[in-house]
């Protein structure tokens, strides 16, 4: 990388960080985008990375997990997926992985789900994946990629059969999505809905906090009372001044 200019050597090794892919792959996606860190992702992202997963592979794998009777991996089958990676079922990544293979429930896989999305990460082995953990993990930080993992997150979460998320259950995956971004006012947030909401969670709740956490500064001085906010949201801000958690300039 000698030849790059400084900027574009931080952007091959960002790109290398988060994505796991080697420098020659990393340069390849950023030409192909004009150096666009995030159309870098998107090519990447983009590229069939079949031809590292072996099918065989894959259905030994699947076979390890998937319940006895029926063909889908359950909540054992996913323990026992995490007992192999080294991991809490509670970490992040599990919801990174669950991402990639658009798994529509918690703790279930269907074999189009586990094969999908190993084929997209590229890995046919618990070796491999357990490998790719850290860039997998770090996708969080990535604001194109969080967005898409946080509005993923809802549906997956929920109960079957329902269109809200319980509210201990989305408290538990804010906590969680929000550990590694470092947003303030989590604790006031969490708090609030246990003491004067819950109720369950809507998806316009869900999806409006983001925009709130991602625009709203938390000290609320860029807060438009008048803006089209959801009435909890509005309710949110009126908790935080009534109980001196932020301190409004006028």
């Amino acid at each position: 990388m000698h030849k790059l200019g400084r900027g574009s050597r931080e952007k091959v090794q960002q790109f290398m960080a988060i994505t796991g892919a080697s420098e020659k792959v990393a340069l390849q996606a950023l030409k192909a985008s004009d150096w666009h860190l995030e159309g870098a992702f998107d090519y990447f992202y983009s590229q069939p990375q079949v031809s590292v997963a072996n099918s065989r592979h894959l259905e030994d794998l699947y076979n390890r997990y998937k319940e006895r009777d029926a063909d889908m991996i359950m909540v054992e089958g996913t323990s026992q997926l995490c007992n192999d990676l080294l991991v809490d079922p509670q970490d992040v990544v599990m919801l990174v992985i669950s991402w990639h293979m658009k798994a529509a429930t918690m703790c279930e896989f269907t074999r189009q789900e586990f094969f999908d999305g190993l084929q997209s990460i590229g890995v046919d082995s618990i070796e491999k994946l357990r490998e790719k953990l850290p860039s997998l993990r770090a996708e969080i930080k990535d604001d194109h990629k969080f967005r898409e993992i946080y509005n993923f997150a809802f549906a997956w979460a929920r109960e079957k059969g329902q269109k809200s998320l319980a509210l201990e259950t989305a408290i538990g995956m804010w906590r969680l999505l929000f550990d590694g971004r470092h947003w303030p006012l989590i604790d006031h947030w969490c708090q609030f809905l246990q003491v004067k909401h819950n109720k369950a969670i809507s998806r316009d709740t869900w999806s409006q906090l983001l925009e709130f956490v991602k625009t709203i500064d938390p000290q609320l001085t860029n807060y438009d009372e008048e803006g089209a906010w959801p009435y909890l949201i509005d309710e949110f801000v009126e908790y935080l001044t009534e109980n001196g958690c932020v301190q409004r300039r006028k």
